[in-house]
């Protein structure tokens, strides 16, 4: 089957940030998210979830171990377990990005209180 926003299942999170499910499997999940501006995640790691983010539209703003980096559209990075980050919409516009867990994060999201 072929998948895309249109046909797949759709959640919103955090500050009214929208979810795509292309692929959810024990092994591997891939999501196209959206991001409005000035939305952000909360601060978390992973125990066992090694994540790729791409971007697809707009410029995305990680903070991962505490250091910054800003990807623009066509850019990605690669965030292994035990590592503290989240995602930050710091532009004017919304933003958009795939991201692919292996194995899925499902019941391996751990946040952290600040």
């Amino acid at each position: 089957m072929i998948h895309s926003k249109d046909n797949s299942e759709h959640y919103i999170w955090g500050d009214h940030c929208d979810s795509w499910i292309l692929n959810n499997s024990k092994s591997l999940s891939i999501k196209q998210e959206m991001m409005p501006a000035g939305a952000s995640e909360k601060l978390h790691f992973h125990k066992i979830a090694h994540q790729f983010f791409y971007v697809l539209k707009g410029e995305a703003v990680f903070y991962i171990n505490e250091q910054k980096f800003s990807l623009k559209e066509g850019e990605s990075i690669s965030i292994k377990p035990g590592c503290k980050h989240f995602i930050v919409n710091e532009s004017a516009g919304e933003i958009e990005f795939l991201v692919v867990s292996n194995p899925s994060t499902e019941q391996d999201r751990f946040e952290i209180k600040e």
